[in-house]
């Protein structure tokens, strides 16, 4: 049967168009995930299990960055194997351990100083451990996209995230139990994990046991944190409005916000299908160092840029006009007094798929140590700002809270991507 599942991820005509594929389905069920949960718990369960179920999702999304240390990208851009695979391997189950300590600080956090029920803290805790399987997973799929094979990667990524949400709402309607649910949906993305991302790993890694030497794990530790860094912050970033209203309004209200700010990464889903198969693409061209693969290099970002345009404003229009009724019909709830939140939303979407892509870039470019000065800095104005905003002006707050932190990552980012690259230029005419 391994060989069998092995052969079946492995099978393509065509590897390059099979990754593209792949890739952008992974994005699509990934995505989905939360939204497909909650569409079905708004009809099973009522808002407020909604609402804990989306501040758990949101927090452990935040935690996946512990386990994951920012080293995907990184990983898949080593093209010269500067770090073997035990090497990655033997740092995530270090990073995968941070990750389970810090999602039980954070629950014991939210137990004494959020009101924090006993459920609610069980809820966030599950489903933080269900993305330490996706945190680990990570470092085979990078391993197998460094090979050239993303295609591979995604389907074993894809076959897990569909499990889960199979298993997880089959339990939620049989049971009506957010407990159990979580419970069985955890039991079953861990033996796919096995079936699939490990078992294909063993064609592409030489050993799967992780080598854990300290003169390496700091190195990687110190390359990686700047990137960690900056991606912890900017989900902290994203959240920021959603764990406000998980401090002063009420679960119900969590879950209108998370109803309403689905569609919003629609747009980052489809931009991020887009550009993920390209990196090594990207970091071949940089480390051609010649003013032909440099221009090439900004010929695809000024593409990159002009696509996530257009999917905004389509977006922000969809919004605008049927927006509202459709996700009414969708979630069996009344949205109708959240169309306003909702556009709003949707461009900060869209200033969220600039941001993310900017940061790849200054990723592939070698420039991510600066990166931890812009996500900080926006970081402490949305630790400062959002409980205020939102306590003031509830879900609209929320929505201009989030639209205003994600154009001031796009803009500061951008404006220091076309600096890097302009510089690049300088530095190859001299």
């Amino acid at each position: 049967m391994l060989l069998a599942i092995r052969n079946f991820l492995e099978k393509t005509n065509n590897i390059n168009r099979s990754a593209y594929f792949w890739n952008a389905f992974n994005a699509v069920v990934s995505s989905a995930q939360c939204p497909v949960i909650l569409l079905v718990m708004t009809r099973t369960n009522g808002l407020r299990d909604a609402g804990i179920f989306s501040i758990a999702f949101a927090v452990a999304s935040l935690m996946l960055y512990v386990g994951q240390y920012g080293l995907r990208r990184f990983q898949s851009s080593d093209i010269h194997e500067k770090y073997t695979f035990a090497e990655y391997n033997g740092m995530r189950y270090i990073t995968c351990a941070a990750m389970i300590l810090a999602s039980l600080a954070y629950c014991i956090y939210g137990l004494y100083f959020k009101g924090y029920g006993a459920e609610k803290f069980t809820i966030v805790f599950l489903v933080c451990i269900l993305k330490v399987f996706q945190a680990y997973s990570d470092v085979m799929h990078g391993h197998m996209q460094q090979k050239g094979r993303l295609d591979v990667a995604t389907k074993a990524s894809s076959a897990r995230y569909i499990m889960e949400v199979v298993s997880f709402i089959v339990m939620l309607v049989l049971t009506r139990s957010l407990l159990a649910s979580c419970i069985v949906c955890i039991i079953v993305s861990f033996v796919v994990m096995m079936l699939g991302t490990v078992n294909a790993a063993t064609n592409y890694c030489d050993t799967l046991k992780p080598s854990i030497s300290m003169d390496k794990f700091r190195m990687l530790a110190i390359e990686g944190f700047p990137l960690f860094l900056a991606l912890f912050l900017n989900m902290y970033i994203t959240n920021a409005p959603k764990y406000a209203i998980d401090a002063c309004l009420t679960d119900e209200m969590q879950a209108y916000y998370n109803l309403i700010f689905m569609p919003a990464f629609v747009i980052q889903m489809i931009a991020h299908f887009i550009f993920n198969p390209i990196i090594t693409t990207y970091a071949k061209l940089w480390l051609g160092k010649t003013m032909q693969d440099i221009r090439e290099l900004a010929r695809l970002i000024k593409k990159q840029f002009i696509i996530i345009l257009g999917l905004t404003a389509l977006a922000i229009l969809v919004a605008a006009t049927i927006g509202i009724p459709v996700l009414s019909i969708i979630f069996g709830t009344d949205l109708s007094d959240y169309k306003l939140e909702l556009c709003v939303i949707m461009f900060g979407g869209g200033m969220l798929a600039y941001a993310t892509y900017f940061s790849t870039v200054l990723t592939v470019i070698r420039m991510q140590n600066i990166l931890v000065i812009v996500y900080g800095a926006v970081a402490l104005a949305a630790k400062i700002m959002s409980v205020l905003v939102v306590s003031k002006y509830s879900l609209l707050g929320a929505a201009c809270m989030y639209a205003g932190l994600m154009t001031i990552l796009a803009v500061a980012l951008g404006i220091i991507t076309l600096v890097g690259i302009s510089k690049e230029k300088r530095t190859l005419t001299e």
